[in-house]
């Protein structure tokens, strides 16, 4: 291709010139060749692109092609049950419920019930309209310590923070918020005047770069803290030790992005860069980071304070267990993130290959929670992919007591899944600083579709339980939800995440699937003693017990 191009090249100089010297009006012929044979030249020398270098010009097609190849995807090839990380059935019915548009299906499902993973509700022949149930259902969040309890919906907006989505898409989603009486979660970029204009309730999030509470070394600021969380708009204050996108993974905040305004909100440097290390500096142990909970629900004059963790080695969670058991100090609430991700940009092995997905995360958290016997003292938010009523159900049937969602309430904003999130360009104007692009989305009218999508959502999962013969999310337990496990094979998630007795790890011998977690951990230190455990750690495992194996455990 490279001498064909030569040849191209010299046969279409050799052209623009007798046509020039034939007619001298002609010349203007070269406007097109021109650029194709410099543009050809330049590829035939270039270093960095085989293919281009290969086949100059021509060649650049395939990054063109490359482009296109998600938006042709999308709209020519596939299917609707079958795109990620939404599907075109649970986009379509989120924008239905958004603009309020008709929100039902004809002619049956589209899923194949046959397939593994199929999942559905066991209804009741004694159902109960959901003209008789409340619909909008509240949880109450606080526990013993806490003196400004929450009356919390139990769908809410997820983490997101100013700088990764737009101004308009931050002051849309809270205003949509306060239209629809729920909690908007400010993401770890910390509260910003686009979260405090509509004036919706607040979660704080508070990451490992303590913005919005920090020193200029980076250290948390209690001062700072004390002033921000005592805002009569902040409901609740939620420390990040993981999510689901990047668990374990740290970030930096480049210095173009560090803006005035930025700097201000966050409490850094005006255009330096800034670290978001992969762990926090004001705790490094389970009883460390409860004396941290304490500390930040006192300054904040009472409220819920609790904190977000993706799964990873169980044995941390159990620590933390012991270590309540212990100070007797216990988080309002526990926001089990899945690992299956969500809106914050990763590398790819974090994002596919890292941390416990979601409905593992919350069968096991309820689960360490009751056989401490402390589950009474907490409550458990789901969030990952909640994007429907029986997203819902199925999380709050799992141990969950509320969800919290950002796709979803994206999708409600307009987002259409361009996977363009990270590259500052997205078409919609929600997860872009681009002034151009931002202004696409009109703040007004994307705050009712984000109240639409919630309330009818909400009511959604209220008719499920109606359907099962409940009336209060509470009712609701593993049982009343089956998946098919093999083609012959269908089980509910009752037998496949077994309760275990409340108060069961206070005391050997313990559940048999829960002896080597109880082992490996201690309350003094996040760091599991080993991962070969022997007859002795077995019998330390639980300094609060006086029972013991047989053997010796």
């Amino acid at each position: 291709m490279r001498k064909a191009f030569v040849a191209i090249a010299a046969f279409l100089v050799a052209l623009t010139i007798m046509l020039g010297l034939y007619h001298p009006f002609l010349w203007w012929t070269f406007i097109f060749t021109g650029p194709f044979v410099l543009l050809g030249i330049y590829d035939l020398y270039q270093p960095k692109h085989s293919i281009v270098r290969n086949y100059p010009v021509f060649g650049r097609l395939r990054y063109f092609m490359e482009e296109l190849r998600p938006k042709v995807y999308q709209y020519f090839v596939e299917s609707d049950t079958n795109g990620t990380p939404y599907n075109r059935l649970n986009r379509s019915l989120i924008y239905q419920r958004a603009k309020t548009d008709n929100d039902t299906i004809p002619f049956g499902t589209q899923l194949n019930v046959y397939e593994n993973g199929y999942e559905w509700l066991s209804h009741s022949i004694a159902a109960i309209s959901h003209h008789e149930l409340n619909l909008d259902p509240r949880v109450l969040v606080g526990g013993p310590d806490c003196k400004k309890p929450y009356s919390a919906s139990i769908y809410n907006i997820s983490a997101m923070s100013f700088g990764s989505l737009s101004q308009n898409a931050i002051l849309a989603l809270n205003g949509g918020a306060k239209l629809g009486n729920f909690a908007h979660n400010t993401g770890e970029g910390g509260i910003s005047d686009y979260h405090r204009q509509p004036g919706g309730d607040l979660i704080w999030q508070i990451g490992t770069g303590y913005f919005g509470c920090r020193n200029a070394d980076g250290t948390f600021n209690y001062d700072a803290y004390a002033e921000r969380a005592q805002s009569d708009q902040v409901k609740m204050i939620e420390i990040k030790l993981s999510q689901g996108a990047k668990p374990g993974h740290g970030g930096m905040l480049p210095a173009k992005k560090v803006t005035p305004e930025v700097a201000r909100i966050r409490l850094v440097p005006e255009g330096k860069d800034v670290l978001s290390p992969p762990a926090h500096s004001a705790f490094n142990t389970p009883i460390g980071l409860l004396e941290f909970v304490k500390k930040l629900r006192d300054l904040s004059g009472g409220k819920p304070v609790g904190f977000k963790l993706c799964i990873g080695r169980k044995s941390e969670f159990y620590a933390i267990c012991k270590a309540m058991v212990e100070t007797k100090i216990y988080p309002d609430f526990i926001t089990v993130d899945g690992g299956e991700g969500g809106t914050g940009a990763a590398p790819q092995e974090f994002s596919n290959s890292v941390g416990m997905p979601l409905r593992e995360g919350v069968a096991f958290v309820y689960d360490v929670l009751n056989g401490f016997d402390l589950k009474k003292h907490i409550k458990i938010i789901a969030s990952g992919k909640v994007a429907t009523g029986f997203d819902l159900v199925k999380n709050i049937a799992l141990g969950a007591d509320m969800c919290n969602a950002a796709r979803g309430m994206m999708f409600a904003l307009g987002c259409i899944q361009a996977l363009e999130c990270n590259s500052n360009t997205c078409p919609t104007g929600v997860a872009t600083q681009d002034p151009s692009l931002m202004k696409g989305l009109v703040v007004e009218d994307k705050t009712v579709r984000v109240k639409n999508f919630h309330n009818l959502t909400v009511a959604s999962a209220v008719e499920l339980l109606g359907a099962a013969g409940l009336r209060e999310p509470h009712q609701l337990s593993r049982a009343y939800i089956n998946r098919r496990v093999s083609p012959s094979v269908m089980q509910s998630y009752l037998e496949t995440f077994p309760y275990i007795p409340a108060g069961s790890l206070l005391q050997t011998p313990y559940p048999t699937r829960y002896e080597l977690g109880m082992a490996l951990s201690t309350s003094q230190s996040f760091a599991p003693t080993d991962y070969k455990v022997s007859a002795v750690d077995y019998a330390h495992a639980n300094p609060y017990g006086d029972t013991m194996h047989d053997d010796g455990r």
